[in-house]
Parts: structure tokens; sequence; C-alpha cells
């Protein structure tokens, strides 16, 4: 019998490497592509995260490269590097029979690295437009033998502000290349870009379809980033969880929680596109047979497991895309059992709450930390159970005897336990209860709420656009002069004279640092140097990975501000000083 995706054209290595992942059947969005794009043809695709849009454009892709040819082949732009990084891992899992060589290219990341993956031969770039773009300026990214390029969610992408530098990127790659554009709603933007960069694209339309989650409880946490890790060992501790799948975005993020989790004396196995398929293996036969009970994975890891039953999934990180929610808690409260599903959520994420929410169309409890106190009393508790089920035991015999000389050397039989019990719980000096804090969320809008309803700032695709009026919890409080509460004045060699721009310092310094694009307040543009507010915990780290960046071509070096320098803050509009602008989509741009 021919397999189903062989049938679509594939070729054999490819349709082995589906098959090992777990795909037995093709979905809507790959039966209408793949045909289209191994026919070489455009593709204009609509279609939401989730509904298997990756593989749809990657596997022509794949099957299409020249392996024997120079240079990078074949582009996929994305907007924001958690994409850039889970689509380079899926184009991985895909291709690995076909010995492709992919190179992800994100901001946030070292650019030796990056540079070291294209000179070794990389043929497939995965990236985000800046980091693309920059290296493309250095003159270390080649695209003139490019045969392929792929817009992923192309709506974000231009409602992030990424427009221009994608039409630039576009237009040093030749001109009979294949292009592929995939988003979730085609605003006119789209369209317009569509049908510049496009040759009579075959259109592939999907409607989203309505799932609902049944037979498991919904949760969420409001917490700080910060905090993250604590509260999930809290959690951990507190619910019976008797296997648990543990989503990040990806698969770094995967590891380094493994990590923790496991320093932390937790049976945890983190499972990524970095192992080898006979470790994969043995990691899930460890997980079924219990010895290991929770797993840290990412979405497109996931979907080829084979998990009969799970009791919790934790969203570590939620999800861009509430079909990508209602995918990862599907493991949980199967074939009638029921399940557990906890998001923790930090305030500057609550609008993608709210939009799953609306698109399962169920609400999702708001649960209370657990405090210190109520995890020590469930320590308690349950060694308490696992005393009282061995003290029945046959087989305490020895124990007896031991403790029967010790009493006799005149050691008190209380004293004796105590030590026992000490030693016997010895792991949980491992798990010290770090300090969480409280989140209070927003008062209820309801006239944002009816907003929202209408349709009026949001996007129905999981996305949301920023407008002017936004805030968030965490945000600084701003003063009209001096420094912004809590904040560190840095300053740089470059300015107004050389072009610069306050989106060019957010963009490179956020970017650099791998820091929230909103940490960074207050710009004051001079001719030749700029000043910038930043939030007090990300100085060290942007003195030590962002202290050296380019702006508009131009070498600047970064450092803390001599008091004495510091320019006057003045009210927005007044001469220099410059606040940063809160227009639409532009903190998602630098996030």
């Amino acid at each position: 019998m021919i397999n189903p995706f062989e049938a679509l054209g594939l070729r054999e290595e490819l349709v082995r490497a589906v098959e090992e992942l777990g795909f037995e059947q093709p979905t809507e969005i790959q039966r209408g592509a793949i045909p289209s794009l191994l026919d070489g043809r455009d593709v204009l695709g609509q279609a939401q995260t989730g509904t298997g849009k990756t593989a749809a454009f990657a596997l022509p892709m794949l099957q299409r490269l020249d392996l024997m040819g120079d240079g990078v082949r074949g582009i996929v732009l994305t907007p924001t590097r958690e994409l850039a990084l889970q689509v380079a891992e899926a184009v991985e899992q895909y291709g690995k029979y076909r010995g492709a060589r992919i190179a992800p290219i994100y901001g946030g990341s070292a650019y030796s690295r990056q540079i070291k993956k294209l000179r070794e031969g990389a043929q497939i770039v995965v990236g985000t437009p800046g980091r693309v773009l920059d290296l493309l300026n250095r003159g270390v990214l080649n695209l003139s033998h490019v045969e392929t390029v792929v817009l992923d969610e192309a709506d974000r992408m231009l409602d992030l502000g990424f427009a221009e530098d994608v039409e630039t990127i576009l237009n040093q790659t030749p001109a009979e290349r294949q292009t592929a554009l995939f988003s979730a709603t085609f605003p006119t933007e789209v369209l317009r870009l569509a049908r510049s960069y496009m040759r009579e694209p075959a259109t592939v339309r999907i409607e989203r379809k309505t799932l609902t989650v049944e037979q498991t409880e919904q949760r969420y946490y409001m917490v700080r980033q910060d905090d993250k890790e604590a509260v999930l060992m809290r959690l951990l501790e507190v619910e019976d969880v008797k296997s648990a799948l543990i989503f990040t975005r990806t698969k770094l993020g995967a590891a380094a929680l493994a990590e923790t989790l496991i320093g932390r004396g937790y049976p945890v196995e983190a499972i990524h596109g970095d192992l080898a398929q006979d470790v994969r293996e043995t990691i899930m036969r460890r997980f079924r047979q219990g010895w290991v009970t929770t797993l840290v994975a990412t979405d497109v890891m996931a979907r080829g497991l084979d998990i009969e039953s799970v009791s919790h999934v934790f969203n570590f990180d939620i999800p861009f895309d509430p079909e990508d929610y209602v995918h990862r808690i599907g493991r949980t409260g199967r074939a009638g059992r029921e399940g557990v599903a906890i998001t923790l959520v930090t305030p500057r994420e609550h609008r993608l709450l709210k939009t799953i929410e609306r698109y399962t169309r169920q609400p999702i409890e708001r649960g209370k930390l657990p405090a210190r106190d109520d995890v020590l009393a469930v320590r308690d508790t349950r060694f308490i159970e696992r005393l009282q089920t061995m003290m029945g035991s046959e087989e305490l015999a020895r124990e007896r005897e031991i403790i029967a000389r010790l009493a006799e050397n005149g050691l008190d039989p209380t004293e004796i336990a105590a030590a026992l019990m000490q030693m016997a719980r010895a792991v949980e000096a491992l798990r010290p209860l770090d300090d969480v804090h409280e989140v209070v969320e927003r008062p209820h809008d309801e006239r944002r709420e009816r907003r929202e309803r209408r349709g009026g700032y949001e996007r129905r695709d999981g996305f949301e656009r920023r407008d002017r009026f936004d805030r968030f919890d965490d945000r600084p409080t701003r003063r009209r002069t001096g420094r912004e509460a809590g904040m560190v004045r840095l300053t740089i060699d470059a300015g107004r004279a050389d072009g610069v721009q306050p989106g060019d310092i957010v963009g490179a310094v956020a970017s650099e640092a791998n820091i929230p694009g909103k940490s960074i307040g207050a710009i004051d543009l001079e001719a030749r140097q700029a000043f910038f507010d930043v939030r007090e915990e990300y100085v060290e780290r942007i003195l030590r990975d962002a202290n050296r960046i380019t702006l508009r071509g131009v070498p600047a070096r970064v450092r803390v501000a001599d008091e004495e320098s510091r320019p006057p803050r003045r009210p927005r509009g007044d001469g220099d000083g410059y606040e940063r602008p809160r227009k639409r989509g532009y903190r998602e741009r630098v996030r």
C-alpha cells in the first residue's frame, strides 16, 4: 500500500523521515500546497500555526534542493527568533536523510556561530529579517543562488514592521526563484507583497476548525518571567503528577529547563531535535516504563511522541497560537481519563490567554500560587504515606535489628527515627523554595473587552496587534525628567548625524543582549551620541553581550553614562527629549 505522503510525490527519504516523526496522514494544507510546490509553482497559503504548514513548505524545498550546488539554495523568513528556531529544527528533522545543512539566523545569539554555519556550506537558511539583512550587509550571506524563498507568518512579519526589510531581502534573490507565502490572514499589505513578488501563485486556503477540550481541568498562574522556574517547581510538588509534559518554545529552552529540574532532583528528560534518533527512543522507553516521569519538549518534537497517558501538561511558555494550545493540552485527558493543563502567563501575555479562551470557548481559571507552607505540608503528607506503606512490609527485619542495637547502646528511639527521617528526605534539600511574587492583574476594562469582541485591535489568529494605548503591569513608571524609575542610563557612540533612529537602538540592543524590547525606556538622540534608559537587571547583560553593536553601518560602543554627561530629560515634543514611541506592533518587533 502506497504511503499517503509518497502519493503526494515526495521522495522515499523524506517519507521515511515523516513516518519516524509519527505523521500518518498529510494535513489539509500539506495536501493542497505540496504538489504545487513540487511542480515549481509559487504558492499563496492561508493557514494557522499548528496546521502542518511547516512540513507543507519544508518537504518540497528539501526535495527540490540542489545538494551539489554552491551557496544558500533556500531561505525561510519568520517574524521571531523563537519561530525561526522551531522551523529550523523541523526542517532538520524532515531533511535528515537528504543530508541538507540548515543554518538558523536570528538576533540574540552570537554572530560567530551563525557565520561559521554559513561558511561551512549551509544550504537552507531559516531566520528573522533583521539578522538576515544584517549578515547580507556584512557580506557574509549571499542569496544570489537561492531557488526557493518562504515567507512564514507573513501577516505577523509585516505587522511587526519588517515590510521594508523583507522587500530588501527579496530583491537580493534571483527573479526566477520560487516563492511561497503563508499567512493566517490576508490584509492589504500581505496581498500587495504577493502581487509584487509572486508569479501567478496557486492559492490554498484552509479554514480553521473549532476544537474543544474535554476531560481536562485548565488553570493558569499569573507570574513574573523571573519567577517561572520557582513557580513550576512548586506546582510539580503540590500537584499529583503521575507523568507530565512541559512545553517550551525552543529546544534551547527545553534543554536548559530540564537541566535545572534534574539539578533539583526531579526525574526529567529533555527531548529535542539535537538528539539522535536512538537517544530519543531510549528517552521514550524510559518515560513509558516510569523511570522518567516528566518530559520537557517543544511543539515540533511533541508531534511525533507516542504517549498513551499523561496526567499533566505544563505550558512553561504560553503558545502564540490558540491551536498550539489545544494541540498541547490534548496530550492529557485522553480516552476518558482526567487530566490537568496548567499555563504560566506573564502580565504581557495576558491577551494571548484571552485569545485562547475565546478560541476554545472555555474559561481558564486562575490558580492561586502555592505558598511555602503549602509545599511543606504536601511534602510531610507524602512522606507519612510512604512511611505507613513501608511499615507493614515483612522486609524490615534487618532494619529492626539495627534499631534494637542502637537502642541497646542507649540511643533514644525517637532520636533514631528523627535522624533516619532526615536521611530519607535528603532529596528535599536539593529543592529550596525560592521566593515568588504574586502578580496583580489589571482591572477589567469593559470598553476594551467590547472593542476586542468587535475585532478592533485584535486579529483572530492568536497574535495581538499593539495599539498606542497598551500598557503592561511590569512597565516601569516613567518620570518627566531624569532617569526612569528602576532604570540605568547608558550611552552609545552614534546619533542623529549617523542616521540613527530610536528603533535602531532598541532593535540592536534588545537583539544582541536577548532582552525584551520593552525593558528599554526613554531615548535621547544627539548629533553623535545617544542616551537610553534600561531596566537595572539587564545592564550587566548588555555590557557583556551588546557592548559593541552596529547602527546604520556605524560601529558603536555601549557604556554606562557619566552623571555629568546625561542630558536633562524634557517632556515629549520639547526639543531633543525623545520617548520611545508606542505605535502598534513596535514592542513585538524587538522582542
